[in-house]
């Protein structure tokens, strides 16, 4: 993967999350305030407006250009989260210009550990984490085997999926939701949600890199 990679995949990221705006309003209504839709189709619109017409061939660069955007857009919590993983990665692939499969499991490992130390949320509390967490071991597994950039994104995905679908057997231990107690435990989380989009909008754009250079 190189710059226009990763501008294709904040592309992606902006439109999978413009496409489910509804759905994650819907689903943070439930348990949030509703913002969610609006923060991140509005975030990751800024992030890749910011590069879109970058000439900068430094990932790294460039996934904190797209990060620091999108904090200034949306400077609520999930918005802070989300760019705080962004400019990560970016800190983490300074200097790069090209990433292999095991590139790219540094990139959503840095982006996981910049909404940690951020949001001071553990695995197995019921966030964002609990979806993106399985889908970046699972891009670590794909790289250890040898796998191609559409294998690993397509059980990237399935483990996003699996992640999300678990955080209702978890009793919620941040925000709104927290609230709720033992009620909280049968609730999907929103957050986790993102991060199946995530890894989505990373399918997709390896389909798009595929198509482009066949």
């Amino acid at each position: 993967m190189d710059r226009v990679d990763i501008i294709g995949l904040l592309e992606a990221l902006k439109d999978v999350m413009g496409e489910n705006r509804d759905y994650l309003i819907a689903l943070d209504s439930v348990v949030g305030d509703g913002d969610l839709g609006l923060t991140m189709s509005n975030g990751f619109k800024a992030a890749y407006q910011a590069v879109a017409e970058t000439e900068e061939q430094d990932i790294g660069k460039i996934l904190y250009g797209a990060g620091k955007a999108m904090g200034s857009a949306v400077p609520s919590t999930m918005g802070t989260l989300m760019a705080s993983g962004l400019m990560n990665a970016g800190k983490v692939l300074k200097g790069k210009t090209q990433i292999n499969l095991s590139g790219l499991h540094s990139l959503f490992y840095a982006y996981m550990e910049g909404v940690m130390n951020r949001g001071k949320a553990k695995i197995g509390e019921k966030t964002f984490l609990d979806g993106l967490f399985p889908a970046v071991e699972s891009i670590g597994e794909s790289a250890a085997k040898g796998e191609t950039f559409k294998e690993a994104a397509q059980a990237a995905l399935k483990a996003a999926e699996k992640g999300f679908n678990d955080t209702a057997t978890m009793i919620a231990v941040h925000g709104r939701a927290a609230m709720r107690g033992e009620a909280s435990r049968n609730l999907e989380d929103p957050g986790a949600a993102v991060a199946k989009l995530m890894m989505q909008a990373l399918l997709q754009s390896i389909n798009y890199q595929i198509h482009r250079v066949s």
